[in-house]
């Protein structure tokens, strides 16, 4: 069945990781009448949490789709990971989604990643409506929360319900639109009650507050309610859904997930409250390019997630934005200019999917074993130059190197990892140039550890982590002159090549090789090789056997034998004059220096900063960033190799940081012993 675009409502659930966003979303499906019991993240029985890793971890790891009705309207319900490693599929979903329900723990109320998901919500002009969550903890507070709402994201978060009760207590709500009173059983069934005596008051103080922000947002209801007009339902829900739509208002509503308590007034606000893709601006990806939700326009739909499936292979979340996408058709990729055979479109609900012959505009739906397509990609009637503007991911900053427990698995484990950095783009992998190591790193070490445990799970594909070891460099500080020799005979004909260089620092660079050959000391053909050797020689430094840079080599003198001389001799002299020239014009050892940028609560800065100093960071200074400070330094790599359970436990869990390479400097004397020492036991031992 296809649904016109005024009758869909896209929704992304984000919020904090345990403000009981799965929850929530299990508690709307059953309430829709979509599942027939209500599962427990407890349990692992909920739909979204479908994988074996998120049911053990107790938390959301991927994006999860679910589509039901209500109201003759059907929701594209997509439960979100609260986990900031994860917020990749966060992101996605809010780049889809018209709108966003934020979910708030009672107890807690805004928490970090509450903050940073808003400001990416009001980037993508996402509107916003709040649920707040777990009224029925000890300690919970809806006041409270609604008031840290309002000084994290300004006066127009207002409530448009407030809870009858407190804590385990709890058992109803006061809807202030309609200024009627809900009671709810312990099975979640609800039933109209008159709003109780002593909650009048705040009932009505509550629906002042909503109806002055109503009216602030609408010019001719404005005239109407100073003037003491009375103002109809439908009125007030109208212009709730203009503000809710335009950013100028964010309602709050309130329940506790776990018991569906107040999951069926959060659906009829989903409806009333949120608008529909036909509703909502129109997206320009190009210059002058506008898609509209046109059923009869061609067809343009964004892929916003990829699914790496060992058996069904890529399955494909993607919203359609203008025409509609059909079954058993050919659709170009905008990316590859190939194009792709859509088979069976597919109507996911956690494991269980089901089909469609259709999506129309402002749908989301899915699709499998599309060839060459992954998120990012536009899926088009035709071969339009189209582009989304890309999500500002966060960079990788845990880091591990990683090689197969079983020989011969490379193929496997490099194929696993490439499947699983389509499903999400902020893995990184690659070889360490000097080390030759091959690199995996996230952000985070759960996220780390989450890669592994489904290389192995999905694909089969086992590893072993150690941590990456630093990439050291080496240089000199002094000037020195070296000859270097190679004469051979063993009988017939000899090689001959012998070379004089000269070898100082160079300030800016990594290498310079300049050739003063005068005479023909040594024949043109050959200066290339003796070239070669020099580089040869300077992968291996005299201080602990790290790459050289920072070094200019001149070749003035040389003698060669018109038989012997080859490009061989020449290689092995000028590499014997370089490791001699090395060892003599005071080497040292050099350490990368990273810029580190940590966001954390302003209360933590100063044992953060004292902490870097600690790893032998230079502070830079702090700015304030979006409720939280962001603080600057410089720290050497091997001070924050795994840095990041650290700053959570300085930070209590709410500091994330970036790494970015400065330069290389000289390291301290008695460091650089130490790691000498430690680089020739490990050459001994490989040897």
């Amino acid at each position: 069945m296809s649904y016109a675009a005024d009758r869909i409502r896209n929704v992304a659930l984000v919020g904090h990781r345990g403000s009981g966003k799965t929850s929530l979303h299990e508690a709307l499906m059953f309430e829709a009448g979509a599942t027939t019991r209500l599962g427990s993240v407890a349990d692992g029985t909920t739909v979204s949490d479908a994988d074996e890793d998120e049911k053990s971890r107790g938390m959301s790891i991927s994006a999860s789709l679910a589509s039901f009705e209500w109201r003759d309207v059907k929701v594209n319900l997509i439960d979100t990971p609260g986990e900031p490693s994860f917020i990749a599929d966060a992101l996605g979903a809010l780049r889809v989604c018209e709108s966003a329900v934020f979910v708030v723990n009672g107890v807690m109320g805004v928490e970090v990643s509450t903050r940073r998901l808003w400001e990416r919500a009001q980037e993508l002009h996402v509107a916003r409506l709040v649920f707040v969550n777990m009224l029925d903890r000890e300690r919970a507070d809806f006041f409270r929360a609604l008031d840290s709402l309002k000084e994290a994201f300004g006066p127009h978060v207002v409530a448009t319900e407030i809870p009858i009760g407190v804590e385990h207590d709890l058992n109803g709500l006061v809807d202030l639109v309609d200024m009627k009173a809900y009671q709810y059983d312990a099975e979640g069934n609800c039933t109209e009650i008159p709003i109780p005596e002593e909650l009048q008051a705040q009932a009505e103080e509550y629906r002042e507050k909503l109806m002055d922000e109503v009216a602030e947002n609408h010019e001719s209801l404005m005239e109407r309610y100073l003037e003491g007009e009375e103002i109809s339902h439908d009125e007030i829900v109208q212009a709730l859904e203009e503000g809710t739509d335009t950013g100028h208002i964010f309602p709050v509503t309130c329940g506790i997930a776990t018991t569906r308590l107040g999951a069926n007034r959060l659906l009829d606000a989903i409806i009333d409250d949120l608008p529909s893709p036909a509703q909502h601006e129109r997206i320009t990806v190009e210059e002058g390019f506008e898609l509209e939700p046109d059923p009869e326009g061609e067809m343009f739909a964004y892929v916003f997630k990829t699914r790496a499936d060992p058996f069904a292979g890529r399955i494909n979340l993607f919203r359609v934005y203008q025409g509609t996408m059909n079954h058993d058709t050919q659709v170009m990729n905008t990316r590859t200019h190939h194009k792709e055979r859509v088979g069976q479109l597919l109507v996911p609900r956690g494991k269980d999917v089901s089909h469609a012959d259709e999506f129309g505009p402002g749908d989301i739906g899915a699709v499998a074993k599309l060839k060459e397509t992954h998120a990012g990609d536009w899926l088009a009637a035709r071969d339009q130059p189209i582009h989304m503007p890309r999500i500002k991911l966060p960079a990788p900053v845990m880091a591990f190197a990683m090689e197969p427990k079983n020989k011969g698995d490379e193929d496997k484990v490099h194929t696993a990892l490439r499947r699983l950095q389509e499903e999400d783009p902020t893995i990184d992998l690659h070889r360490d140039e000097q080390t030759g190591e091959q690199i995996v790193a996230g952000l985070s070490q759960i996220h780390v550890e989450v890669i592994i445990d489904r290389m192995r799970s999905r694909f089969g594909a086992e590893v072993t982590l150690k941590p990456p070891r630093v990439p050291y460099r080496e240089t000199i500080r002094g000037t020195a002159k070296a000859h270097g020799r190679h004469k051979k005979q063993t009988g017939g004909r000899g090689q001959f090549g012998d070379c004089h260089i000269e070898v100082e620092p160079l300030p800016e660079g990594d290498f310079e090789f300049v050739s003063a050959i005068k005479g023909g000391a040594i024949p043109n053909g050959f200066i290339p090789a003796v070239e070669k050797g020099v580089r040869e020689a300077m992968m291996s430094g005299a201080v602990a056997g790290f790459p050289v840079k920072g070094v200019r080599v001149t070749l003035f003198d040389g003698s060669y034998h018109t038989v012997d001389s080859s490009e061989m001799a020449f290689k092995m002299a000028g590499s014997i004059a370089m490791r001699d020239a090395m060892s003599q014009c005071t080497p040292v050892l050099l350490e990368p220096i990273m810029l580190i940028s940590c966001s954390v609560p302003d209360d933590s800065v100063g044992d953060v900063m004292g902490d870097l100093s600690s790893r032998r960071g230079r502070p830079l200074g702090t700015e304030p960033a979006g409720g939280m400070t962001e603080v600057k330094a410089e720290v050497p790599m091997s001070e924050v190799l795994s840095y990041a359970p650290d700053l959570r436990a300085v930070t209590g869990g709410q500091g994330e940081y970036t790494l970015e390479f400065l330069r290389y400097e000289e390291i301290p004397a008695h460091l650089a012993q130490k790691v000498a020492e430690k680089a020739k036991e490990e050459a001994e031992a490989v040897a």
